[in-house]
């Protein structure tokens, strides 16, 4: 029977409702998640504290934090696999910053809950049992970041949350699920092959997310130094794409030294640079601005924080993301 760590971050799956304040964080139901009866006939757990908070309090250096503490925790012998409980609005970002900074070919799986323990419909302890399943998985190993709600199994980088309150909220826009937990098997019908490791040794949380619209001016990209801001990620219309004044705006960053990408609001396909005229996708990569392979503007910002770590020099900073245009 195999070890697995438990780390635990909150979110719902370690929340219950309060009569006055509504549904908030159990220190309680925190500290014995690992509790469940069923776990013990899928492996050897570990209940291991990290944070008991709401996933909207998470923030990139809590995330480096946690990736250096799974890396303490995975190095030895103790431990063959990870599973971190966290909260589903900020999952996909948190498991993508590991996906980038940990080098393991133990498996590292995240799960969550939509349905508080208060619930009698909650999904905390069937997404715990078959994340801890899929982790103690010898078909896990080596396949990266997983994420694991509902009985499906996704690639950090592929997966995001698609609805408001609905258990079955995570997908994988474009790409599907790598696999399932079916009873007590786990399968797996593909491997993610887009994954990149960074080895970071610092990271750059002043990286700014902006969504542009039609009639966009650029006036909030202008004010972005100002704040302080380092890096910018800029989602854009279908290949690419932003308004002539946005473009501008975006290229005066650029020439201060502020490294922007430009990703797509589209949750399928790449940003390429095809389109010439001014704010088109070719038309920004001749400009100096970066085209993004991510597939959301969140994962491309998570990324771009954890570049900024390691350089500032924009042409290394565009390797990192035009991979795919070499």
């Amino acid at each position: 029977m195999k070890k697995i760590a438990i780390i635990t971050t909150g979110g719902t799956i370690a929340m219950a409702h309060d009569p006055i304040l509504g549904v908030v964080p159990s220190e309680n139901i925190n500290k014995k998640l690992d509790d469940i009866p069923y776990l013990k006939n899928i492996a050897e757990t570990k209940l291991i504290e990290f944070k008991n908070i709401p996933s909207p309090h998470m923030n990139p250096e809590l995330m480096f934090q946690l990736s250096l503490f799974i890396k303490k925790i995975i190095k030895g012998k103790e431990f063959d696999g990870v599973v971190v409980t966290h909260g589903t609005d900020t999952l996909e970002e948190t498991a993508y910053f590991l996906d980038l900074t940990i080098d393991t070919s133990k498996p590292v799986v995240l799960t969550a809950a939509m349905r508080n323990w208060s619930e009698p419909s909650t999904d905390g302890p069937m997404n715990l049992i078959a994340a801890t399943r899929v982790a103690s998985c010898d078909k896990a190993i080596d396949q990266g970041v997983l994420v694991c709600l509902n009985d499906e199994i996704h690639a950090a980088r592929e997966v995001t949350k698609t609805y408001t309150s609905n258990v079955a909220t995570f997908d994988s826009p474009g790409y599907g699920p790598l696999g399932i937990v079916d009873e007590d098997t786990v399968v797996f019908f593909r491997r993610s092959l887009e994954r990149m490791h960074i080895e970071a040794k610092n990271i750059e949380p002043k990286v700014a997310l902006i969504k542009t619209y039609t009639g966009d001016d650029g006036s909030i990209i202008r004010k972005l130094p100002e704040l302080g801001y380092k890096g910018l990620v800029l989602e854009g219309f279908g290949r690419g794409n932003v308004p002539p004044a946005v473009a501008d705006a975006a290229v005066e960053l650029v020439k201060s030294g502020i490294p922007v990408v430009v990703v797509s609001r589209c949750f399928k396909g790449r940003v390429l640079g095809v389109y010439g005229y001014p704010g088109g996708g070719a038309d920004l990569r001749k400009r100096g601005i970066i085209l993004g392979q991510e597939v959301s503007g969140q994962k491309a910002r998570i990324k771009l924080v954890v570049v900024l770590g390691k350089t500032d020099n924009l042409n290394y900073i565009r390797d990192y993301f035009e991979y795919q245009n070499r």
